[in-house]
């Protein structure tokens, strides 16, 4: 195995470890709460804390690059998420649990914002999709090895220290590989010698631009994905087992979606195909909004999934060619955590609206926000030709 191959196999474990948390929180949260006795909205207390660390992190990773290298970060970055794991299979206390989540947080985000930056300017496209197909890989096993321990009649702490493990060997790796990531070889331009400072980058519209769209990108995905099993069956009768088929199904076209776009990632004009996808995920809320039938609704759900799958690993492939390579550690950062933030604050306020004007509104709510989507994705390419002065180099 080349060393460059050996990099990119790290990078998709990388990927796996960050997707391995959230599938285990789902199925194990009931347990978590018999064992400390807790209300069903204490959830929230550690999704908070656990967000927040992944915002400090990804927001300020292009700063700490500066400093420390990438693979230094990831293997720091890893060994964090890996102590509050394993911090999880251990506290007798829910406060303590709390304080780890901010830890996982952290560890999270760097990971994130680090690998997005690394993948940005040294993997193609193809590769960028597949690392984020990867992701998905980590959200299907997640419950697999929790619902495994329980049904080996072991306690849920049993998962998180499994997980936890891996994690630590991964950082581990990820220690004695970190001169590597500093000298492998790149497909595209070189990081440069004199990385721009923090500040000057937030002064740029571009990256506000680029901000925006990732918090509505991330909004689009997570509304679909955390609000369709609740229209399904509070809202539309749907019995709860086909309910979990469709948006299984839903999360499973985005990770299908992801594969097959790195097959033609390097050969397609990146500007029009993403145009392309923003319409079909519009589209795809339509259908689901039109309620006219459980097929047409998982036809339209698949079809939202199917139609982002290329998005994220897309704009972040764009990045350093749209603002700039001094820029784009920084900016990709910045981009992490703003998705981080969407992919909270808008099903949020999804569910807000949702609790007065009904569940059906969710629909709705995936219309506009794709429509939002394209809409701020063609402000951020006019900027982009305005200052390049011509048709940008992804086009």
């Amino acid at each position: 195995m080349s060393p460059r191959t050996f990099l990119i196999a790290l990078a998709f474990l990388a990927f796996v470890s960050l997707g391995l948390p959230d599938g285990l929180l789902g199925v194990a949260w009931p347990s978590i709460r018999d064992t400390f006795g807790l209300p069903l909205d204490a959830l929230g207390a550690l999704l908070v804390s656990g967000t927040a660390g992944y915002l400090t992190s990804s927001f300020l990773a292009g700063r700490i690059l500066r400093f420390i290298g990438v693979g230094t970060l990831l293997a720091l970055s890893t060994a964090a998420a890996a102590t509050a794991l394993l911090g999880y299979a251990l506290t007798p206390v829910w406060p303590l649990m709390v304080v780890l989540a901010f830890l996982a947080g952290l560890g999270g985000g760097a990971v994130d914002a680090g690998l997005n930056a690394y993948g940005a300017a040294h993997f193609s496209g193809r590769t960028l999709n597949w690392l984020h197909a990867f992701f998905g890989v980590g959200t299907t096993l997640g419950p697999l090895i929790v619902a495994g321990v329980l049904n080996a009649g072991l306690v849920w702490r049993w998962g998180y220290a499994i997980v936890g493990c891996a994690q630590l060997l991964l950082a581990a790796t990820f220690a004695l590989t970190r001169k590597r990531w500093e000298t492998s070889g790149s497909v595209q331009a070189p990081p440069p010698a004199s990385p721009a400072r923090t500040r000057e980058t937030l002064r740029r519209g571009a990256t506000w631009l680029g901000m925006a769209v990732f918090f509505v990108y991330t909004g689009v995905e997570m509304v679909a994905g955390q609000w369709s099993y609740s229209v399904l069956t509070l809202a539309r009768g749907v019995s709860e087992g086909a309910a979990g088929v469709a948006v299984s199904l839903y999360w499973g076209s985005l990770m299908v979606g992801r594969v097959l776009f790195g097959f033609v990632a390097d050969r397609v004009p990146l500007v029009p195909t993403l145009r392309a996808c923003m319409l079909g995920a519009a589209v795809g809320g339509l259908l689901f909004w039109l309620n006219l039938g459980l097929a047409a609704s998982l036809a339209g759900l698949m079809l939202v999934g199917l139609s982002v799958a290329p998005i994220f690993a897309s704009l972040v492939a764009m990045t350093p060619a749209r603002i700039g390579r001094a820029h784009a550690d920084s900016a990709i950062g910045f981009q992490i955590a703003a998705a981080g933030l969407g992919g909270a604050a808008l099903p949020g306020l999804v569910g807000l609206i949702a609790g007065r004007a009904g569940l059906e509104v969710v629909g709705a709510a995936l219309v506009v926000a794709a429509t939002l989507l394209l809409a701020l994705f063609e402000v951020m390419t006019w900027d982009t030709r305005r200052r390049l002065g011509g048709v940008a180099r992804s086009e």
